[in-house]
């Protein structure tokens, strides 16, 4: 029987991220610069996030086409360092553990999720999730929602979800959900907001 269930994204929700402190750092074992790294791997992060490519191969060609003097298990290391978490966010999640089952639901790699979940305390109260890289398919789209709702027995009507992209809050309200825009300068909003859907399911 669904139960009310907080459902968030990871990226710029739960953590933040900045890729060009990966750029950065691959540059300096690289000939390419920094800001043309992005440009170089465009080919293979949508197949690696919609898990077309594993991580192996995705590792061996990255390291290739940026021509990375190192070793993929370097240049994987550096891939994931580019995390911090969202310190408010955890202030505000923590005292829910155990009140309210919390879920995923992320456009990401396998290799991000698996050392988000392993580095940050703020995964903690999460059990389980649905991610792009293991569904085949991302976030606008509706067929991720759906198989997150099929997967984890949720009922849209009782659902919080938080995501900071636009076209994914439009998705999951136009399927049911309850939604909220996240957006870090206004956090105090997203507090309120969840505040008022647990005050309305009595929890």
């Amino acid at each position: 029987m669904p139960v009310p269930v907080l459902l968030s994204d990871i990226g710029n929700v739960l953590t933040f991220f900045d890729f060009s402190v990966a750029a950065r750092r691959v540059a300096e074992r690289s000939p390419w610069p920094a800001e043309a790294l992005s440009a170089r791997l465009d080919h293979l992060k949508g197949p690696f996030e919609n898990g077309d490519l594993d991580d192996a191969t995705f590792l061996r060609e990255a390291v290739a086409a940026l021509e990375f003097r190192g070793s993929e298990a370097e240049f994987a290391r550096i891939w994931c360092e580019i995390f911090t978490e969202n310190a408010a966010m955890r202030a505000t999640l923590e005292p829910l553990a155990g009140r309210i089952p919390m879920r995923l639901l992320s456009n990401t790699s396998g290799l991000h999720k698996e050392h988000l979940l392993a580095e940050f305390g703020i995964f903690q109260p999460f059990d389980g999730g649905v991610y792009s890289y293991s569904a085949k398919c991302s976030k606008p789209g509706e067929e991720i929602f759906r198989k997150t709702i099929e997967e984890l027995d949720l009922d849209p009507a009782l659902t919080f979800y938080i995501d900071d992209l636009e076209p994914n809050i439009a998705t999951a309200r136009r399927l049911g959900f309850e939604a909220h825009h996240y957006d870090a300068r206004r956090h105090d909003e997203f507090e309120r907001e969840l505040n008022a859907w647990l005050r309305n399911h009595e929890l």
